[in-house]
């Protein structure tokens, strides 16, 4: 049975990643902020009980990752009570889908908010991916993924897209270049990094800046969806030749400046998946 770590699972997209996995009959490891006591309640009668959640994962804490490690090792004298028993082999994929996305303008930046969403997005994938390789606990081969989006390419940013989301677009940019360095560093090592954007989700994420409105005109989709796109890619498209680079495995369909940026380059059809340009 292979074995997926999800860090930031307790809904939306990482919620289904974590099942989709499931229903793959992968040993499933999954991270919450919320304490073990509480988060099956919250995660409901459908959560299948056999995923395995790690509880109290706060990635703008500097010692997150270490303490991901120690409930995966189960150093922490914690795996009976949160349901973690420890590996019993090392992880065959892992997947950093954790995000904040917290509006701003050029008038109104804030600094508490820009610092928590490039310590979740950008910071902490690094210091996951470090900790797991120090603690040898990648398998050989395995992969790792980041959930990034198109809205960290900053070649896909046009006048028409607008200015604005500087801590989202930078933070997402950040992540992609994390990545990009990892694939280089982890390659001889069989991990094979991928840098992924969804799709366009129905999610409190996007709700909560407002872009709920486009749901209709951007083709918005439910997680369940987008985490099947995202999984089928993973696990047949994601080579260790094309380690480290950057894709949108639904295509440009939720992409609005796909056509009109990538269209001279590639041709009138765009391909699915759809390799994203920096």
């Amino acid at each position: 049975m292979p074995t997926a770590l999800i860090v930031g699972a307790s809904r939306g997209l990482g919620l289904e990643l974590a099942k989709t996995l499931h229903s793959k009959n992968y040993q499933v490891f999954a991270t919450t902020r919320s304490p073990d006591a509480h988060i099956r309640k919250e995660l409901g009668p459908d959560f299948p009980q056999e995923i395995n959640i790690i509880p109290t994962i706060d990635l703008e804490q500097e010692n997150a990752a270490k303490r991901i490690v120690s409930y995966l090792k189960g150093d922490l004298g914690l795996g009976a009570a949160s349901g973690v028993g420890g590996v019993t082999k090392k992880l065959d994929l892992v997947i950093m889908n954790a995000g904040v996305f917290k509006a701003d303008t050029l008038e109104n930046p804030n600094w508490e908010d820009l610092l928590e969403m490039h310590k979740v997005v950008s910071i902490a994938p690094l210091m996951v991916a470090s900790e797991l390789y120090n603690a040898s606990l990648f398998a050989t081969p395995s992969k790792f993924v980041l959930i990034t989006s198109e809205g960290g390419s900053i070649a896909l940013r046009t006048r028409e897209e607008g200015g604005g989301n500087y801590g989202h677009h930078s933070s997402k940019a950040a992540a992609n270049m994390v990545g990009k360095l990892l694939s280089i560093d982890l390659y001889d090592e069989q991990v094979t990094v991928g840098l992924i954007h969804p799709g366009f989700m129905k999610t409190d994420m996007t709700k909560g800046v407002g872009y709920d409105e486009f749901y209709e005109s951007g083709g918005a989709v439910e997680p369940s969806e987008a985490a099947k796109s995202t999984i089928d890619f993973i696990l047949n498209e994601l080579t260790h030749e094309i380690s480290g680079s950057f894709w949108a495995p639904r295509g440009p369909r939720d992409i609005g400046q796909a056509e009109r940026v990538l269209g001279p380059a590639m041709g009138n059809e765009l391909p699915t998946p759809l390799p994203l340009p920096w």
